[in-house]
């Protein structure tokens, strides 16, 4: 065997097993979003995850990857493992969407939006980013640096979820005279294995987005940038459980994860750029935003079960912007405008988008759907059919 075809087999098998890593995060936003709501809706949540994760993918099958990269060429590995390396992706900016307007969206009208988002909207983005880049050399070209995705994938989510929050209003019941009532997670250890399936997700997202290992210096590459999203997290989640404890002198675990969450996300546009400390001030200040901004989200009343919101927008260009402050060969600017306009392009798409569905199948569910539980209404099947269901 050559030394090229050897390089072309080894990067093959390292995007096929980043690829299985990067699944790994479909029942990690399963089981996160089964165990932050109420257990009358997790039949629904678990087959929203599940049809998102076959919806989006068959659509970036069969339009969303030609859009996205002009064509399926490619010489370092088999062009079978480089589709399912992105495809692995593309799901994701709609399991974020999800968890944000959980236990009163409809399924069928959200996988009409799955379709539109795997197959043009995300694509689209990954066009003027990472892939053929429609708009090379127009004013509106983007060369912001986003490794992974911090904004091409964690904020495009963001930004459709809020798009879909104003659409659909709140849950029933959620603000009433003026005050917010809690509802708190039926399943506390789901929550735990979710967010650690996703942390462990991220090592093949942000590790595989490396593109090759075939090198000593991409494997050293790869390597660090494990390492750097690791502690982005591990500061994520000590900061997040720091701020609570001074706050309330509690530690809330569901707190403590969605700052490792939020770490997680704040590195993903550059760890392969940042030395091995700098991830702990980026993952920490990640942590901290999504404290903050969860109850500032409630205070404007946009209903985010899951705080995706805070997770993933907020410290998607947190992360992105992060870049241009702590590497000196990235402009600032730069990775400024290529946040705005893709904010601009997925906010305004998917708002006319969802407004355009929801005109036809509405999105949200009923008043006495949602009293009822959404596994009665919309699957038919009862996660805990034994138990009394929370109103």
């Amino acid at each position: 065997m050559s030394e090229l075809d050897l390089k072309y087999v080894l990067d093959t098998f390292f995007a096929l097993f980043s690829m299985v890593l990067i699944i790994f995060m479909v029942p990690g936003f399963a089981m996160l979003e089964a165990g932050l709501v109420r257990t009358k809706n997790v039949s629904s949540v678990l087959t929203v995850n599940t049809m998102i994760y076959a919806v989006a993918s068959l659509m970036f099958l069969l339009i969303g990857y030609t859009v996205a990269f002009g064509s399926w060429e490619n010489t370092s590995m088999s062009i079978w493992a480089a589709f399912l390396f992105q495809m692995a992706f593309v799901g994701k900016t709609v399991n974020i969407m999800s968890g944000g307007v959980s236990e009163r969206v409809r399924i069928i009208p959200l996988m009409f939006f799955t379709v539109v988002m795997g197959g043009f909207i995300y694509p689209f983005i990954v066009n003027i980013s990472w892939g053929a880049d429609f708009l090379a050399d127009t004013m509106f070209d983007i060369n912001m640096y986003d490794l992974a995705g911090s904004t091409v994938i964690h904020s495009t989510g963001g930004w459709a979820l809020l798009a879909a929050i104003m659409i659909m209003g709140p849950r029933k019941g959620r603000y009433k005279d003026g005050k917010i009532k809690v509802i708190p997670a039926s399943n506390i250890p789901l929550v735990v294995l979710g967010a650690l399936l996703l942390w462990i997700g991220w090592f093949g997202f942000n590790g595989g987005s490396v593109g090759s290992i075939s090198s000593v210096e991409n494997a050293d590459t790869v390597a660090k940038t494990i390492m750097n999203t690791n502690t982005a997290g591990l500061a994520g989640a000590l900061m997040a459980g720091i701020l609570m404890y001074i706050r309330y002198r509690l530690l809330d675990i569901t707190m403590i994860l969605n700052g490792a969450l939020g770490g997680l996300v704040a590195v993903t546009a550059g760890p392969d750029l940042y030395d091995m400390y700098t991830p702990i001030l980026i993952g920490a200040i990640g942590g901290a935003l999504v404290v903050f901004a969860v109850p500032m989200f409630d205070r404007l009343r946009l209903d985010d079960p899951v705080g995706a919101l805070s997770v993933h927008l907020v410290n998607g260009i947190w992360g992105t912007l992060a870049v241009g402050l702590f590497v000196e060969k990235i402009s600032f600017l730069e990775q400024l405008k290529g946040v705005a306009e893709v904010g601009v392009i997925v906010f305004v798409v998917s708002f006319i988008v969802l407004f355009i569905i929801n005109k036809i199948v509405r999105f949200r569910a009923d008043d006495e759907a949602q009293i009822e539980g959404l596994d009665v209404q919309e699957v038919g099947v009862e996660a805990y059919p034994e138990f009394k269901r929370a109103i």
